[in-house]
């Protein structure tokens, strides 16, 4: 009699803990490697273009603070004009990494970014995969801007934060 009350306490227990230990395990499922891929992919432009990062919260608190920076937001105009971080202005860059900057591109760049080399300089785009803002960040770096960063979670991350937007009418 005993040995059968506590199988119906095991038993049970057991089935708890397999489906606990499934759900663990679920959690480390194949989506991982994706994660991975996404990271070592964006630690990499990183250490490509040497400029540094900035998260969502950050680019918030430095806005509240009325931190001295110029926002830049790399997407396209259709897109700022919708909506954008507060204070950013525009200026539209491509997809992928730029490996050069045509004469026009640069100059829209250098007269946007303006003589001050130590300028706190934040450029967004769309979300973390897009290399807008990796090719702004770089570029201002290679330039000679000395602190060019980049907000990597871009205009979605801000969104997702629930942080306020402003449009063009």
């Amino acid at each position: 009699m005993f040995k059968k009350k506590g199988l119906w306490v095991i038993v049970p227990m057991f089935i708890f803990l397999l489906a606990l230990t499934g759900n663990a395990l679920a959690a480390w499922g194949p989506k991982e490697l994706d994660t991975e891929k996404n990271a070592v992919t964006f630690a990499r432009e990183v250490e490509r273009g040497g400029y540094k990062i900035i998260s969502t919260a950050e680019l918030k608190d430095w806005i509240d603070q009325k931190k001295d920076a110029l926002i830049v937001d790399t997407n396209p105009e259709a897109s700022y004009k919708k909506q954008h971080v507060p204070t950013s202005v525009h200026l539209e860059l491509q997809r992928p990494e730029m490996t050069q900057l045509d004469d026009k591109t640069k100059e829209a760049l250098l007269k946007l970014l303006g003589p001050d080399k130590d300028r706190v300089i934040v450029f967004y785009c769309g979300f973390t995969e897009c290399t807008r803002s990796h090719n702004g960040a770089m570029w201002a770096t290679r330039l000679g801007y000395k602190n060019a960063y980049r907000h990597p979670g871009g205009i979605k991350a801000w969104n997702e934060a629930d942080y306020p937007v402003e449009s063009v009418k």
